[in-house]
């Protein structure tokens, strides 16, 4: 080797070194969450903890496996068995469940056990959920639900921390053109054209219903042409059979979190049987597919179709197995089959309710 070839070597090793920092820097990911907060990654994150229940089947979906999920809310555990991720996705049945309540209180031990890049914990519900994390030396990312923005902003915050910002634009553009088909058709309803619907988040240890203004159950109760029964309530709150009875809603829709509940807790109830949605036969259990459908998540403009088509079925001619089919191949490269959509859509229980002949398979 020559001195001037050594000399070019050692220059250029030389300006090597002075860059990495800054190549470090260039991969470095800056993302501010939904309560405000400054998060940086060094790189995109590797091993995720997700605490809000959705947020789990949400890394899968956008990040198209659940390598990436380290930790998750024993609740998403639960949904991942129940329904058919577990089936499409069997490893993700093995992470751990102990990070974490049910009430969203982390275990600190537990998420310093499986060694976090990112924990993603809710936003707005007080520093007692938070600062456990943050104090224990880990990068927290917020999220916040209430509306289809706030959703389209955590799933964009999410898909950037992973480093897939490409993936998200595929599913808020389905989710802005589902939006945008629906709303055209039902935004000129006048209140008298709109069935009143109660959404019940629990019934069996307890009985809740989703008021207004920033439930995301009453954001799309409105969008598919329905008015929410239970509008004079804050948030969702706890009430009675008798109370159901005096608002006598056109349509029930009940949780798909309680796997014990069906629509026979209506039908066969000596209060309930008598409003007009049982006298009509319109109570419909929510949906649990890749995520159940009741909240926020990738999976939601398959709730507002199934929605609009019941409450309005003449404004709308959606073919809900072929929309089903197209997601699931978009969202996790799987082909559902006439088998899976009947588990899906419950229709072994309530195949006989109103409307619902409309999802049976051709």
């Amino acid at each position: 080797m020559t001195v001037c070839t050594a000399r070019r070597l050692t220059g250029a090793a030389t300006i090597l070194l002075a860059l990495l920092p800054l190549a470090t820097f260039a991969q470095a990911i800056s993302i501010t969450d939904q309560e405000g907060r400054a998060v940086t990654l060094d790189k995109p994150a590797e091993r995720i903890v997700t605490i809000p229940m959705p947020m789990a089947s949400g890394v899968i979906a956008i990040d198209g496996g659940a390598e990436k999920l380290v930790g998750m809310n024993p609740l998403s555990l639960t949904a991942l068995r129940e329904g058919i991720l577990g089936r499409i996705f069997p490893d993700a049945l093995n992470i751990t469940d102990g990070v974490t309540g049910t009430d969203f209180v982390p275990n600190v031990e537990a998420l310093a056990a499986v060694n976090p890049d990112l924990v993603i914990q809710w936003g707005g519900r007080g520093p007692e959920i938070v600062d456990p994390i943050l104090n224990a030396g880990l990068n927290a990312m917020l999220i916040v639900y209430g509306n289809e923005d706030n959703a389209q902003t955590y799933m964009r915050n999410l898909a950037t921390a992973i480093g897939k910002p490409e993936r998200i634009e595929q599913l808020v553009d389905w989710r802005d053109t589902v939006m945008a088909a629906i709303a055209a058709k039902t935004e000129g309803l006048s209140a008298e054209e709109r069935p009143n619907v109660l959404y019940l988040g629990r019934s069996l240890s307890d009985i809740t219903a989703s008021g207004a203004p920033n439930s995301y159950n009453n954001w799309y109760i409105d969008l598919a042409g329905g008015k929410n029964a239970a509008a004079e309530l804050t948030g969702s709150q706890s009430i009675n059979r008798e109370q159901i009875a005096q608002w006598n809603p056109d349509v029930i829709l009940l949780n798909s979190f309680e796997p014990e509940l069906d629509v026979s807790w209506v039908y066969d109830d000596p209060i309930l049987s008598l409003t007009q949605a049982a006298q009509n036969k319109r109570v419909y259990k929510m949906p649990l597919g890749g995520y159940r459908w009741d909240p926020p998540n990738q999976e939601s403009p398959l709730t507002w179709i199934w929605l609009a088509e019941l409450l309005h079925p003449e404004l709308f001619d959606y073919d809900l197995r072929a929309e089903m089919r197209d997601a699931y191949k978009v969202l996790y490269n799987y082909e559902l089959s006439d088998a899976d959509i009947d588990g899906i859509l419950w229709t072994g229980f309530q195949g006989d309710a109103a409307g619902y002949d409309q999802f049976a398979a051709r």
